[in-house]
């Protein structure tokens, strides 16, 4: 049902997974150190109806990996090429995390790209002070998507460490292939994630220095806010509130990757959303 391909863009390789059932156009961005696969369970239940392309993002994956490049404009013009390529002149775009604010970013520039938006529980979507940048170096090594990076003396020991993190609550047969593809063998023979440090700290800087949302938003969108996820307060959604004018916001059930954790909840959720959408 699904396949795995590559197109060359102007300034990387881009490697993405293409469900090509469906008509309606849907396009899918993970968050950081993730990878296309994540999306296996919902591009399975989508397919009969949508034409959905998941790409690793730069710096992920099986995609290029250059030694600079990471700002949001770099991303947006990643997906640019790749929707020209596709024939989209517009798409469902569903994003999670990270990918939301470059999502939001993306929208506020070329809102004609969107049929509609899917936010799943953005990370960090105001821009932060300067001294939050001396708060990196923790971030790097508490939070739980960051820690797959390594290096590992095995991949034994990269397993061990990630039976035990949120995303991947359950080892599920998803989980365990989500995991393993997304890990590769290093010099020496040591063991990390695809995912490179380069593009880590290129992504932090940008995220601290531009807001998701500085004007509104007039584009039918759906924040999927899991249980036990990142936004759970008022303040936080205030943003979202404020500039999304067609805002529908729903509670699912799991964690900061309900679609790894709870992905039965989680797609029909997605699924109704859509539904309601040319």
């Amino acid at each position: 049902m699904v396949e795995r391909k590559v197109i060359q863009l102007s300034q990387v390789e881009l490697s993405y997974l293409e469900w090509n059932q469906g008509t309606k156009p849907l396009l899918l961005l993970h968050g950081l150190v993730d990878h296309a696969l994540v999306w296996s369970s919902l591009g399975d239940y989508l397919a009969e109806d949508y034409h959905i392309v998941a790409p690793d993002l730069r710096g992920h994956g099986d995609s290029g990996k250059p030694k600079t490049g990471y700002k949001f404009s770099d991303y947006i013009a990643d997906l640019n090429q790749l929707m020209n390529y596709l024939g989209w002149s517009s798409a469902h775009i569903i994003s999670h995390s990270w990918s939301a604010k470059l999502a939001t970013i993306w929208a506020t520039q070329q809102p004609e790209r969107f049929k509609d938006l899917i936010l799943i529980d953005p990370f960090f979507i105001d821009k932060m002070p300067s001294w939050f940048k001396l708060t990196f170096p923790i971030l790097y090594k508490t939070l739980p998507f960051l820690k797959v990076i390594g290096p590992f003396n095995s991949y034994e020991e990269a397993e061990t460490l990630a039976r035990g993190l949120k995303q991947y609550q359950g080892w599920t047969p998803l989980q365990q292939q989500v995991f393993k593809l997304g890990m590769e063998e290093k010099e020496e023979g040591k063991w990390g994630s695809k995912f490179i440090k380069q593009a880590r700290d290129e992504i932090f800087e940008e995220v601290m220095k531009y807001a998701g949302l500085t004007q509104d938003i007039n584009i039918p969108t759906l924040f999927i806010k899991p249980e036990k996820g990142l936004n759970r307060t008022a303040w936080q959604l205030k943003p979202y509130k404020t500039y999304l004018k067609q805002l529908e916001i729903v509670e699912v059930p799991g964690n900061h990757w309900a679609f790894l954790v709870e992905p039965s909840a989680f797609n029909e959720t997605v699924k109704h959303f859509l539904s309601k959408s040319n």
